[in-house]
């Protein structure tokens, strides 16, 4: 009797702890058991009531078996434990199902097997203790419960120490925390708590959260789940991954805790390969608590949650001899003191410094009231705010290099309000509501103030004396995107769902619509942005640092409102729905062993709000450019199962479509954009004679002296509109993008014999086919001949004009929209995939040992990775041959190879005092990166590019065959030697006579051990405990400074090593001068950091 309990209850909770594909709720808030009452011959019993309590509050929910014998319990709060037994009076007995811990969405399944009362019930023994230990989950979806998040080393205070155990989710270290699940883009994940969407909606931050660090305290969460393929219709709103967390409650009996952790310059590594770098002095501490318990028993509960930081962060980067940890070659310091001085000199500016770090604050408040309103209702009401930002710097590339006045302030207020209703209506009818609103508003302001405009100098230097020289952009004054940009948005959701049990059928639907209201005042350049490039000029040749001086840069670029020239008037302000249908039917076979779910699910956006009509775009492009995406929508069908093989052995697997995670700048630019409120203007004659204006003689407006004011004559151009500027638009036959997902996978219980029992694997495969992936294209481009390699050449030319049209060539700068293009967002033709494969081995030991092993093989591509959140900056920052026909390639957010480990032990070594040792290990394939040229300079059609899309150094590399390539002329101070020396260690020679595919090689392999270490410590009050602790990131770098480095190539993963033209007579390359370029490395990631810090419980 004793095997036969064990293995059903081993089938029903232990493995639906895991199973990919059991029932779930989308960003669920609750979770749920499903459970049946057997005869100990193994009948199904009618009429039996069950009840279920919640231990800590008491909580307790009846119900009577249908015909089956079977009950499903809904919308239960998360964790536990929980006791499910039959109720008192009942004609049978069986033993108490004791210490049940729930996951997050996961229903459990439980079985109670009804005895004889007359039996002994000491026969029976049932034990839920599989439940409550639940380890790392590796299938298409991971739980996280309370001991994780408390337990994984993160000096953070972030889930994304949690949930990268999983080795399909990447989180990148080197660029703002992003999430990658699975190879895709971060911004197409999906994060809530209490069921409300705290992803960043809009789609401004790279981290894929609405604020700069998490949007909710961290001890406020009891559980978090990410999944990457939910095969149930109420999943939605996401295509890469949904990360779904719930907060804590109070409970019968009062609990609370306090937390402080500190480190400072003292405790961060300051040397990487040998090399020591100055960070300076700083100090960092975070502290916080929390607080829970009855307002009244049995009824009303209360919890609540503080963190504060109260921080600093590291800037690591200065020109190259400066000592600084990350080098910008490109740029001497001797350059760098030159602009410097001119800037203070010439145009009476103070352009700031290269601080080691400046002051950053964060704060978290959250607050839960749960009410147990009577035995068949519960309410739970939640409120969140976050205040907190960092600062940014916007042009950190491996080849930029900013001052302070560059950088600017990148903060966010959110508040969030959610309410949830879970009602049983009877044994089979269930209901849940729920509504919640979220107000989020972003800040941003130059440290520097925006009375300067932005101004950006190329320079060259040979860092290493080999004499190939590297490029560097210097940048001083207010960001360009932020001379004027202000944002704010709401979203308000509401849901309404029942579940209706026949038999072994549960049936759900609902709706749910979301509600987002937008105010974006966003325009690039309003106080101008000014680049100097070496030129010549009258046959003289000049650096840019001298052009500076002289105030004759190669351009100058106003945008503004139309005809006020006062920003204020250029916001967009709109509002849009995203409506759903759903419904499933979720039934059970096999005696329980096989569960199935399959339903539909239809989303379809509403607006009534469109793009102010452009009639010149109109006539460019046959269509208007007054789209938005009313009416738009996609039925999405989904299908699932799950099979208990054996005792030991549960597959899991389904197909379903995904859509939704796109942001709403991409839709926000078409109302920005629209060429009538918003118009640009430029100047490009300073550097073409030295009789010419320049910034100096220039007349302006707005400001006193050259920089601080507007050229009066751009001024002017803005205010009359005739510039007859680009717009953003979206395609009239524009399609949702979505995904389609497949999984296929395995949780295996196994012995080895004298190595022991308990094994556990999990293996899964998960296939994903995007469709009508979105994409920006310049609708002015036309071809107009082919490079020598065969890639396209395109003019931007002026479609309402006939005579352009039909001869783009004809009258090049008469025709010319170059730096008017009209930015359309569309949908791609050759769209792309992905294949993840992953595993995971896993023990725990009785001795407090837990171990698991894990890894995952991923291989995804796309046309376009949409990294921005500008149309142009889509349209342009990623590497291509053909940017208006992008082909399906290796994707930027692919990582190939990715192992990780965690291991924790614990032990009391006096009393009832734990020590505990956690440790997570990482190894994973660095990011790919392409090789392209320099090919700015063009002027054929006018255009500045060879290939005439617009676009400098992102056009994909010709790798030519040797010296003698027919397509290739080399210049006389082309450096042939060093060149090939580089095809032939780099591996590019492989693709001699061929256009290198992007992102054809990889960063190097990265790997780092994080540490933490806890002590519990007695105290006079029972029940109260005092924790000391001790995190180290990266444990590799503290023991050796070549341990633990990161390198890549920065965004956007290219390295530009060519510069070229095109000799057009002769249909041949140019190489002009050779560029040595290679991996950055990247500070923060790479360097050690230890926090220690006080933890109290009671």
């Amino acid at each position: 009797m004793k095997r036969q309990f064990k293995a059903a209850l081993f089938g029903g909770v232990a493995l639906a702890a895991f199973a990919a594909t059991a029932p779930t709720m989308a960003q669920e808030t609750s979770s749920s058991i499903r459970g049946t009452v057997i005869s100990q011959s193994g009948s199904e019993l009618a009429g039996v009531t069950v009840e279920i309590t919640h231990v800590p509050s008491g909580t307790t929910r009846t119900f009577t078996t249908n015909n089956d014998g079977s009950f499903y319990a809904r919308g239960l709060k998360v964790g536990g434990p929980y006791v499910v037994k039959l109720a008192d009076g009942t004609e049978y007995r069986a033993e108490n199902i004791e210490d049940l811990f729930l996951s997050l969405g996961r229903p459990a399944a439980v079985t109670l097997v009804a005895v004889d009362p007359n039996l002994n019930i000491e026969e029976i023994v049932v034990t839920a203790s599989a439940a409550s230990a639940v380890p790392v989950a590796i299938g298409p979806s991971a739980t996280y419960n309370l001991s994780d998040l408390e337990n994984a080393p993160s000096v953070n205070r972030d889930i994304k120490d949690v949930i990268r155990q999983d080795p399909r989710i990447y989180i990148d270290e080197a660029f703002a925390d992003g999430i990658q699940c699975a190879g895709a883009n971060p911004r197409f994940n999906s994060l809530t708590v209490d069921g409300v969407g705290l992803n960043d909606n809009f789609g401004l931050n790279s981290n894929g959260f609405p604020t700069e660090r998490l949007p909710f305290p961290y001890d406020g969460i009891q559980q978090v789940a990410v999944e990457l393929a939910p095969f149930d219709v109420e999943y939605g709103s996401f295509t890469a991954c949904n990360i779904n967390a719930v907060t804590k409650s109070g409970s019968n009996e009062f609990h609370g805790s306090a937390f402080f952790d500190y480190t400072n310059d003292g405790l961060q590594g300051n040397k990487l390969e040998g090399e020591e770098f100055d960070i300076g002095d700083f100090s960092e501490k975070r502290f916080g608590g929390t607080l829970g318990g009855p307002i009244i028993k049995d009824k009303l509960f209360f919890f609540a949650a503080y963190e504060r930081l109260e921080g600093a962060q590291l800037f690591d980067r200065g020109p190259a001899g400066s000592g600084a940890a990350r080098e910008v070659a490109g740029v001497s310091q001797e350059q760098f003191n030159e602009i410097v001085r001119i800037a203070n000199d010439v145009y009476n500016y103070d352009p700031g410094s290269l601080p080691s770090s400046l002051p950053v604050t964060d704060e978290k408040i959250l607050a839960k009231i749960d009410w147990n309103i009577n035995d068949n209702h519960r309410l739970a009401l939640t409120y969140n705010y976050v205040d907190g930002f960092i600062i940014s710097q916007s042009d950190g590339d491996d080849d930029e290099l900013e001052l302070s006045n560059h950088y600017y302030e990148r903060g966010t207020t959110l508040k969030s309000y959610a309410g949830s209703l879970f009602s049983d209506w009877s044994d089979n009818f269930s209901t849940e509501m729920r509504v919640s609103y979220a107000d989020v508003d972003p800040r941003v302001q130059s440290l520097g103030g925006t009375d300067f405009g932005e101004v950006q100098i190329t320079t060259f230097n040979d860092a290493d004396g080999d004499g190939i020289r590297e490029r560097a952009t210097v940048y001083l004054g207010a960001d360009d995107s932020r001379q004027a940009n202000e944002l704010e948005y709401q979203s308000l959701n509401l849901k309404l769902a029942a579940n209706y049990q026949i038999d072994d059928h549960l049936i759900t639907f609902g709706m749910e619509r979301v509600d987002f209201d937008v105010f974006n005042l966003f325009i690039q350049e309003a106080e101008g942005e000014i680049r100097f490039q070496d030129r010549t000029i009258d046959g003289q040749s000049f650096t840019a640092i001298q052009l500076f001086e002289m105030g004759r840069p190669e351009r100058f670029i106003y945008e503004n409102a139309s005809p006020s020239n006062d920003p204020n008037d250029a916001a967009a302000q709109f509002k849009y729905a995203i409506n759903t249908l759903y419904a499933q039917d979720e039934f059970t076979a096999m005696g329980g062993d096989l569960t199935i779910t399959a339903g539909l699910r239809y989303d379809w956006y509403s607006s009534d709000d469109v793009p102010t009509e452009n009639a010149n775009f109109i006539a460019r492009n046959g269509f208007s450019n007054a789209e938005n995406f009313d009416g738009r929508g996609l039925l999405m069908p989904r299908f699932g199962f799950s099979y208990l093989a054996s005792d030991t052995v549960e597959v899991h697997g389904g197909i379903g479509l995904y859509s939704g995670g796109n942001p709403n700048v991409w839709l926000s630019n078409n109302y920005s954009n629209n060429g009538i409120t918003q118009v640009e203007a430029q100047a490009r004659d300073y550097d073409d004679s030295l009789d010419g204006p320049t910034l100096f003689t220039d007349p302006t407006v707005g400001g006193e002296g050259a920089i601080y004011g507007i050229p009066q004559r751009l001024y002017d151009a803005v205010a009359s509109g005739t510039v007859n500027a680009g717009v953003n638009a979206i395609d009239p036959d524009f399609k949702i993008p979505s995904q389609l997902k497949v999984a296929l996978g395995a949780t295996i219980d196994f012995d080895l014999g004298s190595f022991g029992d308990g094994y556990r694997l999990q293996t899964d495969i998960l296939y994903t086919k995007l469709r009508n992936a979105a994409t920006i294209v310049d609708t002015t481009l036309e071809q107009i001949g082919t490079a020598p390699d065969g890639r396209p050449m395109y003019a931007s030319i002026d479609r309402s004009d006939a005579d352009c049209v039909a001869d783009p060539t004809g009258n090049p700068f008469g025709c010319n929209r170059w730096f008017s293009s009209d930015y359309v967002l569309t949908n791609s033709e050759d769209n792309g995939r992905q294949w993840v494969f992953s595993a995971a081995l896993s023990k725990s030991y009785d001795n407090g040992l837990d171990w698991t092993l894990a890894y995952s093989y991923n291989d995804s591509t796309d046309a376009n990775p949409m990294t921005s959140s500008v149309a142009f900056s889509n349209f342009s920052q990623f590497s291509s041959s053909d940017r208006l026909n992008p082909q399906a390639s290796r994707s930027n957010y692919v990582i190939p190879h990715r192992f990780t480990a965690s291991v924790s032990w614990a032990h009391d070594f006096w009393d009832d005092n734990t020590t505990r040792v956690s440790l997570f290990g990482v190894l994973n394939q660095g990011r790919p990166y392409s090789y392209t040229f320099v090919d700015g300079g063009g002027a054929f059609n006018g255009d500045f590019t060879e290939f005439g899309d617009g676009v400098d150094g992102a056009s994909l590399l010709y790798v030519p065959t040797g010296v003698d390539d027919p397509r290739v002329v080399f210049g006389d101070g082309f450096n042939t030697d060093a060149f090939f020396a580089f095809l032939a260690d780099s591996g590019l020679d492989k693709y001699a006579g061929e256009i290198a595919p992007r992102n054809s090689h990889f960063s190097d392999w990265w790997g780092k051990v994080d540490l933490r270490i806890s002590q519990e410590l007695p105290t006079p009050i029972e029940g109260h405990k005092l924790s000391a602790f001790l995190v180290v990131e990266n444990l590799t770098n503290l023991i050796d400074s070549d341990w633990g480095v990161a390198y890549e190539a920065s965004f956007p993963r290219a390295f530009q090593v060519v510069d070229a033209r095109i000799d057009r007579e002769n249909n041949v390359y140019q190489f002009n001068e050779y560029f040595e370029r290679s991996q950055g490395r990247v500070t923060n990631p790479s360097t050690y950091e230890i926090r220690v810090g006080l933890n109290y419980k009671f």
